[in-house]
């Protein structure tokens, strides 16, 4: 387990918080209560609409700090907050991250938002509280880089995309 200290950015801000004992991830809120308009679109009585096949950045109130274990800075844990779509809003309502998996690095300190992107025909209404997306923390091991004039041979070598099978 490891420690991240967050901080209300705004004062209807939520705290992450996992749904189970067993969630892998916690849960981000939609923090829309102070806010009139995001990327373009009214926030009405703290609910925003997503068009059918629009996208919006849903802050959630809050920056975060996960605590370094380590006082060697060459040794030290180092952890990359990763942001996830939550599986219903993308199967029931074709609400997904925009970019996929969002990143957080260790050092980032401002405002955790997330882009939403509607995928659905129809609008998607997204309200203050609102449950938007999950956060994981993972450890991450930094690399080192290594100019080669060759690599070691594999089984599969070069072969791209599906090479392995369907």
């Amino acid at each position: 387990m490891i420690t991240v200290k967050f901080l209300k950015l705004r004062p209807g801000a939520r705290m992450p918080a996992y749904a189970t004992l067993g969630s892998a991830a916690a849960d981000l809120f939609a923090c829309l209560d102070d806010t009139d308009e995001l990327d373009g679109l009214a926030v009405d009585g703290g609910t925003i609409v997503i068009p059918a096949g629009g996208r919006v950045s849903i802050p959630t109130g809050i920056a975060i700090e996960p605590i370094i274990t380590s006082q060697n800075t060459e040794s030290a844990d180092s952890f990359v907050a990763l942001i996830f779509g939550r599986s219903g809003l993308g199967a029931k309502y074709g609400i997904t991250l925009a970019n996929s998996v969002g990143v957080v690095d260790s050092d980032y300190r401002g405002e955790i938002k997330v882009a939403l992107i509607n995928h659905s025909n129809r609008p998607y209404a997204v309200s203050h509280g609102d449950r938007i997306a999950q956060i994981a923390f993972v450890p991450v091991a930094s690399a080192k880089f290594i100019e080669a004039c060759s690599l070691g041979e594999t089984e599969r070598g070069g072969s791209g995309f599906g090479s392995t099978g369907k």
